[in-house]
C-alpha cells in the first residue's frame, strides 16, 4: 500500500475510535434528528469499512509469464513497459491548510452556541416549571398572591388606576 493511502486509512480508523456516538445520540431530541443521525453513522461506518478493506490491501502482482504464454511476448512486453512507466503522483494536501482555520473558528462558534443553547434550555425549563405551578394554583390563587410573584404587573395596574385609565 502506498504511504498516503495507509495514512488515510490510519486517520479514518483513529477518527472512528474517538467519536462518541452514544454521547451524541443522547443529545438528540426529535425523531427526525435521530433518523438523520442514524444515516450519518451508517454512512460513516460504510466509508470507514471501505477504507479499511479496499484501500488497505496491496494490489496483486501481475503474472506477466501467464500472459506471455497466451498472447505473445512482444505485446505483453509492450504492456509491461507501459504499466511500469506509469507514475502515480503523490497526493499533496493543499485544501486542509486553507480550511483548518475556518473549521477551528466554526468549532469555537459551535461551543458558544452550545453554551447559549444550554442556558436557554435551563431558562425555558424553569419557565415551564413556573407555568405548570401557576396552572395548578390558578383556580385558588388570589390577586395578591399573583401580584407577589409579578410585581411589575401590580405597578402597571396601580399606575392605570392612578391615572384613571380604565382601558376603554
Amino acid at each position: 500500500m502506498s504511504g498516503t493511502g495507509k495514512k488515510v486509512v490510519d486517520v479514518a480508523f483513529k477518527a472512528s475510535k474517538n467519536i462518541d456516538w452514544e454521547g451524541m445520540a443522547k443529545l438528540l431530541v426529535s425523531d427526525e434528528a435521530r433518523k438523520e443521525f442514524a444515516t450519518l453513522r451508517r454512512t460513516f461506518d460504510e466509508v470507514n469499512s471501505t477504507l479499511q478493506t479496499k484501500f488497505s490491501q496491496e494490489p496483486e502482482p501481475i503474472d506477466w509469464e501467464y500472459y506471455r504464454k497466451g498472447i505473445g511476448s512482444r505485446l505483453v512486453d509492450m504492456y509491461k513497459e507501459a504499466y511500469e512507466s506509469v507514475e502515480i503522483p503523490k497526493f499533496v494536501d493543499t485544501v486542509t491548510p486553507q480550511y483548518k482555520p475556518k473549521f477551528d473558528a466554526l468549532l469555537v462558534e459551535l461551543k458558544e452556541a452550545e453554551e447559549k443553547s444550554l442556558k436557554d434550555s435551563e431558562r425555558l425549563e424553569k419557565e415551564i416549571a413556573e407555568v405548570q405551578e401557576l396552572k395548578q394554583k390558578i383556580s385558588t390563587m388570589t390577586a395578591d398572591e399573583y401580584f407577589e410573584k409579578h410585581p411589575e404587573l401590580k405597578k402597571k395596574f396601580d399606575d392605570e388606576i392612578r391615572n384613571d385609565n380604565w382601558g376603554y
